[in-house]
């Protein structure tokens, strides 16, 4: 049997039959599809979601790139389970995807894209919007998300949806090749008519799997962490992606091992679990970084090895410090020369602990990371606390709104960041209390993820209390969603941090002898610099004109209050307060460990002539792991 749809209409229903199973439990694969509508789509893949209605539901966006971010933030809290489709009109509205669809495949985060195309059949040559490739002809502004996409497809001809279909959802669920999948539909192929088979629109599930570790390599790995003195374990996203915190647990309950977590790791302990010391690499805590130079064994588990967490290269410091990597792919189970594990996280941590029955770490290395471990908590109390006058109106640092925040939230809140100098500050001092607590996204730190990504987690949980925490830099790239949260109903809570410009780049600038050129949002001065007074930009205004609610702080006294009421509020609620802009925040020390980006090697100003010569005592230190 065979039914008569459109090539839009075919697709829709298809994706409304697709799952997911894992563990025996079945959920929506595509669950719902955000879309902004032209030329490009509004007679095709916007006809076919008016028509089946409630079978894909249609959520309403008002800029393509927040829209995958939005889409990205639902998937990765629902542990790449359940994914959204972006659907958008030729042109710029499919070239604007090209920054989220980055996103999500270097995160390895399931998005569908459905971006609209040219003609394919050409009857007018150009179309409005088309890029024109005098050397090919089928060439469009579509192939930008080529390298940014998992897998990629154009449907020229309604019988190539049916194999694309199928091509697209398999890396959509396929944990070791997940990301952004794109299928470029042209105009006039979605409103083209097909008889199209009854089995292409029956529910289809895809078993995520959960690949066991080669027996041999796993007696590789537990002979090297029986042999270690010294292991560290690193945390990566793929221990929250697989669901594996409680085999983690297990694991380090019975060996003693400490673990340190990338950005995307924190929270695979819980904070005041023992053997937990925080954030790794250049924005880790001093108790992890230490443990990271002296240890002879390090356990990656779903972790990229990046350059933050590596210190560029310069962190594992112990001259016979070997890798074991455990992780799914084997792309990532290869870095650092190590040993690989190619595993599913939790079946592969459930493994090792049977393989490591009766080895536990020395109890004078717990000694060590214990007492580093309560050192940094009172690192952490003293950057929370209010310094001397906040009872008389002094402004918060940004390390107390954070400390204000933490004093407020419940175990079930989720706070969502992704840019700027909250992230820094965030992997030392925030304190994860549950596994889906910290949301920060730090593979491509993105400026303008965090509001719509916290939209994607209310809607992936709805009744869990969700923060966007944003910087005045951050908030101008993409407000857009708030119009959103607005629409939908969705409960946001956003803490608007205002220091008049660019606070992490500003710092990194004078750190390379860029003197901050650029960073800050003021008036010129007399010089020509940026060094005037502040902008008199009204972003509480902004965000009420949104339709937010707008709580004012002026003061450290009114944090709390503030972010009490905000947490209980019921419609989008924006907490603003501007904070001291010192460059030291009280009680937090500087980087634990170095970032490489490379100064001029020639200068005349004083300050970057020092930054390099700074950079070139950390290059020296950088060490390739073979």
């Amino acid at each position: 049997m065979t039914r008569r749809l459109t090539v839009a209409q075919a697709l829709v229903e298809f994706l409304a039959h697709q799952y997911t199973e894992r563990d025996g439990r079945r959920q929506r694969l595509i669950a719902a599809c955000w879309g902004i509508f032209g030329h490009g789509n509004v007679a095709g893949v916007g006809q076919a979601l008016l028509e089946t209605g409630d079978a894909l539901p249609y959520l309403q966006g008002r800029n393509e790139q927040a829209m995958v971010h939005a889409a990205v933030g639902y998937a990765r809290h629902r542990d790449r389970l359940s994914a959204h489709a972006v659907t958008t009109s030729i042109g710029p509205g499919a070239t604007n995807l090209v920054t989220g669809a980055a996103l999500a495949t270097i995160n390895r985060i399931p998005v569908l894209l459905l971006p609209g195309d040219v003609f394919a059949t050409r009857p007018a040559d150009p179309v409005l919007q088309q890029l024109e490739h005098p050397g090919a002809g089928d060439v469009s502004v579509n192939d930008c998300l080529r390298p940014v996409s998992r897998y990629f497809d154009r449907i020229v001809r309604p019988e190539m949806l049916i194999p694309a279909a199928l091509q697209a959802m398999r890396v959509l669920a396929d944990p070791a090749e997940t990301g952004a999948v794109t299928l470029a539909l042209p105009q006039d192929v979605q409103a083209e008519s097909c008889d199209w088979p009854e089995e292409f629109f029956a529910d289809r599930v895809w078993h995520v799997r959960r690949p066991a570790p080669d027996p041999a390599e796993l007696d590789a790995a537990a002979g090297a962490l029986r042999a270690a003195r010294r292991p560290l374990l690193i945390a990566g996203g793929g221990v929250h992606h697989s669901e594996a915190e409680e085999a983690l647990r297990a694991l380090v309950d019975a060996t003693g091992i400490p673990v340190a977590s990338t950005q995307a790791g924190k929270g695979s302990l819980r904070y005041d679990h023992p053997a937990d010391v925080g954030g790794i690499g250049h924005t880790g805590t001093a108790v992890a970084d230490a443990l990271a130079r002296t240890a002879d064994v390090v356990i990656g588990v779903g972790t990229r090895y990046s350059d933050f967490t590596t210190a560029s290269s310069t962190l594992f410091t112990a001259p016979d410090v070997r890798f074991v990597n455990l992780n799914i792919t084997g792309h990532d189970a290869h870095k650092m020369a190590g040993l690989p594990l190619v595993a599913d996280a939790r079946s592969g941590l459930e493994a090792l602990a049977q393989e490591l029955r009766g080895y536990r770490v020395p109890d004078a290395y717990v000694s060590v990371y214990t007492a580093g471990k309560t050192e940094w908590e009172g690192v952490v109390d003293r950057a929370y606390r209010p310094t001397d006058g906040w009872e008389d109106g002094a402004r918060p640092t940004q390390a107390q709104v954070l400390g204000a925040v933490d004093a407020v939230v419940g175990d079930e809140d989720v706070i969502v960041g992704a840019a700027g100098s909250l992230p820094g500050d965030l992997h030392k001092l925030w304190r994860a209390r549950s596994r889906r607590q910290y949301h920060l996204e730090y593979g491509y730190s993105c400026m303008g993820y965090e509001i719509p990504a916290a939209i994607g987690v209310a809607l992936a949980e709805p009744g869990r209390p969700v923060w966007a925490l944003v910087g005045d830099g951050t908030y101008l790239m993409m407000p857009t969603e708030i119009v959103t949260a607005v629409q939908e109903g969705v409960p946001l809570k956003m803490v608007l941090v205002q220091n008049h410009g660019y606070a992490s780049i500003g710092g990194l600038s004078e750190a390379v002898g860029g003197e901050r050129f650029g960073t800050a949002y003021r008036f010129r001065a007399p010089d020509g610099t940026f060094t005037g007074e502040p902008l008199p930009v009204d972003l509480a205004a902004n965000a009420a004109s949104l339709g937010m609610g707008v709580l004012r702080v002026r003061t450290t006294a009114e944090l709390r209050p503030a972010l009490a009421e905000a947490r209980a509020a019921d419609r989008p609620t924006c907490v603003y307060v501007e904070t001291e802009t010192a460059d030291t925040v009280p009680g937090a020390p500087p980087a634990q460990a170095w970032w490489d980006v490379p100064v001029a090697e020639t200068a005349t100003r004083p300050a970057a002539v020092t930054a390099r010569e700074e950079y070139d005592r950390g290059a020296a230190t950088r060490r390739r792991h073979l």
